[in-house]
C-alpha cells in the first residue's frame, strides 16, 4: 500500500486532499417524536358525548377529559392509539404513497473490497488508500473474498436465496467521489435475490403499529458494491475528499414498493439495521454513518392507475423521486412525508411530478432537487472485465445459515416465553445499546439461576432482572454511555439476591445500587453492614399503627380508593411509610397487605 500524499507529487488531480485533514464529528441522534394532542379530539368529545361540555367548561378541563376520551377510545379499539393516515391528513383518502428502499450498509470487514487495504472508521482522512482506490493508472482490482462472509449472513438473515453464481459489474458516473467514473456494483447478477422482512407489533414505538400487523416487505436483491469517497464541503466553494472511504464493501438491500405508510418504511430501516448487526454483518449503525439508506417515493390516485410508470418490476404506480442519503431512521418517515405532501400538492395543482433526484436535510419540511433522475442507460452498466464471478459452495452456505445468531425476532419469543418480560420490554432490551444491555441481562440471569433463592422459577427472576436493568439502571444511565463496569453483572445480581433473600429492602436495593453506581469501591456485604442497610422489619403491630395514622391524615384519599376504586393510591400510603420509617425497616408488601387491611381491600390481595 502506498499512502496518498506519496502520489499526490505525481498526480496533481488530487492536490486538493492534501489542504488538510478531516475527521466527521457529526452523529445524528434519533429525536423522539412529539405526539400533540390534537383540538379534534376536544371537537370528538363534544360531539360524541351523552352529556356535552358547557360553553363555559375550562380549556384545561377540556383537554383532560378530550384526554380520558382518547384512552377510551384507545382500549375499545385493542390498545393503539395511532391515528390513521387518513386523519393525520383527509387528503390520503384519495392519494395513496408507494415507497421502496435501497439500504447501503458498511460490512464488517478488515480489507477493502478490492485491495488489501485496512478499512477504518475515523482514521485521519487519506491514510488508507491503495493505488486501485484512486484509479492509478495501470492499477488492478484484487477481490477480497473474505468481505463475502458478512454479506452472506446479512443476506441470509433477511430470508434470501443465495445465488451460487454472481459477478460485478461497472456503473459509470462521473463525480467527484468516484475517481474512476465507475463505481463497481452487481446488477445483472446479484449474489441474493427474493428476501423479505416481517414487521410485527413489537417492532413499532407504542402506541403506533398499523392494525395490518404483521407486516411483510419483499426484498428484490441484495448486491455487493465499493463504497465512494466521503466529500466535505467547506462553505462556500470548497470541497475537500477523504478516500479512507473508497472501495470499503458494501450491500446494497433492496425492498419492493410494497410500503405505503412512512412510519413502516422507518420501521422497516430500523429492524434491518437490527437484523444485520445481531449477525454482525455491518459496522455500525446510521448514527455512525455505516448505513445510509435511499428512499423512492410516489403516489397515485386510489381509483385509478396513474400512466404505465414502474419501478421494482411494478407497474401502474406514479412517477418516482428518489431522496438520497438519508442517515437517520427520524430522516427517513421525514422525508417521505415531505416528499409526499410535495407530490399530492404539485398534482391537485394541475402540474406533474418529475423522475429526479432529491435531498433532504434535518428538520426541513420540503425536499429539494438535486439533478435529473439518471435511467439504466445512463449508468451504461456493463460487466466487469477485470473481476472474475464469485462461485460459491453449498456447504460455505449452509454452515452460515445453520450458525447465525439468533435473530431479533426469535429473541423476543425467548424473552417473553422463558424469560417472563412483557413483547415492550423485550423489544427496548433488544435495542439498546448494541446488544450489550441484553449480554448484560443474560449474565444477571445466569447468576440469579445458579443461586439458591427460595423462587428459581426463570420467568419471575426474569421479570425481576428485566425491571432492574431496563428500569433501575436504565434511570442512572439516562444521560450516559451504557458502560456495565460502574455496576457489574456480579454487582446486580448480588443486589437482587439480598432482595429476594428479604435481607434488604428494595429502597435499600436502591440507595445500594446508586452508591455502587458513583463508584463505592467497597465490598458490597461491608457497605450494607456500615451503612446499616440491612432489613431490621417492624412488628405488626407497628405497621399497623404506622398504616392507621396515614389513613387517618388523608380521609379524602381513603374516599377515592374505598368508595371510588382508585386503588393505584395505595402505592402512596406504602411510599409514605416507608419514607416515616427507619431505613431498611417496611417491606412494600408487608406494609401493602396492612394497608389493604386497614381499607378493607383484603380480598384483592397485595399488588406491589
Amino acid at each position: 500500500m502506498v499512502r496518498l500524499h506519496t502520489m499526490l507529487n505525481t498526480r496533481s488531480a488530487f492536490a486538493v486532499l492534501s489542504r488538510r485533514p478531516y475527521i466527521c464529528q457529526a452523529c445524528l441522534r434519533r429525536t423522539k417524536r412529539a405526539q400533540l394532542a390534537p383540538l379534534k379530539a376536544i371537537r370528538t368529545l363534544q360531539t360524541n358525548s351523552q352529556s356535552p361540555q358547557p360553553s363555559d367548561t375550562p380549556f384545561r378541563k377540556a383537554l383532560k377529559d378530550a384526554s380520558k376520551q382518547q384512552k377510551k377510545e384507545k382500549r375499545s379499539n385493542g390498545g393503539s392509539s395511532r391515528p390513521s393516515q387518513q386523519e393525520l391528513d383527509p387528503r390520503l383518502e384519495k392519494w395513496e404513497l408507494t415507497v421502496g428502499i435501497e439500504i447501503h450498509a458498511e460490512l464488517n470487514t478488515a480489507r477493502k473490497l478490492f485491495s488489501g487495504t485496512a478499512t477504518s472508521i475515523g482514521a485521519e482522512p487519506n491514510s488508507h488508500v491503495s493505488l486501485f482506490d484512486v484509479a492509478f493508472p495501470g492499477s488492478q482490482p484484487h477481490f477480497q473474498k473474505e468481505t463475502l462472509i458478512p454479506a452472506l449472513r446479512g443476506a441470509l438473515a433477511l430470508n434470501c436465496t443465495i445465488q451460487r453464481k454472481s459477478s460485478f459489474d461497472r456503473k459509470h458516473y462521473f463525480y467527484q467521489d468516484q475517481p474512476a467514473g465507475y463505481q463497481i456494483t452487481q446488477y445483472y447478477e446479484p449474489f441474493a435475490r427474493d428476501g423479505h422482512i416481517i414487521l410485527y407489533a413489537h417492532d413499532f414505538p407504542p402506541g403506533t403499529a398499523p392494525a395490518e400487523c404483521p407486516i411483510t416487505i419483499g426484498i428484490k436483491q441484495v448486491q455487493m458494491e465499493q463504497d465512494t469517497a466521503k466529500t466535505v464541503q467547506q462553505p462556500p466553494s470548497t470541497h475537500l475528499l477523504d478516500f479512507n472511504r473508497v472501495s470499503h464493501p458494501l450491500i446494497e438491500i433492496i425492498t419492493l414498493p410494497q410500503i405505503h405508510d412512512p412510519t413502516v418504511a422507518a420501521v422497516c430501516v430500523r429492524k434491518i439495521q437490527t437484523i444485520l448487526k445481531t449477525v454482525n454483518a455491518c459496522t455500525a449503525g446510521m448514527e455512525m454513518g455505516g448505513l445510509r439508506a435511499d428512499v423512492n417515493v410516489s403516489v397515485r390516485e386510489r381509483s385509478s392507475e396513474i400512466g404505465e410508470h414502474s419501478y421494482y418490476g411494478v407497474t401502474g404506480l406514479g412517477q418516482r423521486t428518489e431522496i438520497k442519503n438519508l442517515a437517520s431512521v427520524k430522516a427517513v418517515e421525514d422525508a417521505i412525508v415531505a416528499e409526499r405532501d410535495r407530490q399530492i400538492d404539485l398534482l391537485e395543482s394541475g402540474g406533474a411530478v418529475e423522475g429526479e433526484t432529491r435531498g433532504w436535510t434535518l428538520g426541513s419540511k420540503t425536499t429539494k432537487r438535486l439533478r435529473g433522475k439518471e435511467g439504466e442507460i445512463d449508468y451504461r452498466y456493463m460487466p466487469d472485465p477485470d473481476i472474475a464471478s464469485v462461485i460459491l459452495g453449498e456447504d460455505l452456505i449452509s454452515h452460515l445459515r445453520t450458525s447465525l445468531p439468533k435473530l431479533p425476532d426469535t429473541m423476543v419469543d425467548t424473552l417473553t416465553e422463558h424469560y417472563g418480560l412483557s413483547t415492550k420490554d423485550a423489544g427496548t432490551l433488544l435495542s439498546l445499546d448494541d446488544g450489550d444491555r441484553l449480554d448484560y441481562f443474560f449474565g444477571v440471569m445466569e447468576r440469579l439461576c445458579g443461586s439458591d433463592l427460595p423462587n428459581t422459577d426463570q420467568s419471575h427472576l426474569g421479570r425481576i432482572a428485566g425491571n432492574w436493568v431496563l428500569m433501575e439502571l436504565g434511570s442512572l444511565f439516562k444521560d450516559l454511555d451504557w458502560d456495565p463496569s460502574r455496576v457489574t453483572v456480579e454487582h446486580l445480581a448480588f443486589i437482587i439476591t439480598q432482595l429476594q433473600r428479604k435481607n434488604i429492602t428494595s429502597r435499600s436495593a436502591k440507595k445500594l445500587l446508586l452508591m455502587k453506581f458513583e463508584g463505592d469501591a467497597r465490598p458490597m456485604k461491608n457497605i450494607i453492614d456500615e451503612e446499616n442497610l440491612t432489613l431490621t422489619p417492624l412488628s405488626t403491630a407497628e405497621y399497623e399503627a404506622l398504616a392507621r395514622a396515614l389513613v387517618d391524615e388523608k380521609p379524602d384519599m381513603v374516599k377515592d380508593i374505598v368508595e371510588k376504586g382508585q386503588e393505584k393510591k395505595v402505592k402512596w400510603f406504602v411510599g409514605q411509610m416507608m419514607a416515616r420509617s427507619a431505613e431498611g425497616s417496611v417491606e412494600p408488601d408487608v406494609a401493602e397487605t396492612v394497608l389493604r387491611k386497614q381499607l378493607g381491600l383484603t380480598d384483592a390481595g397485595p399488588v406491589w
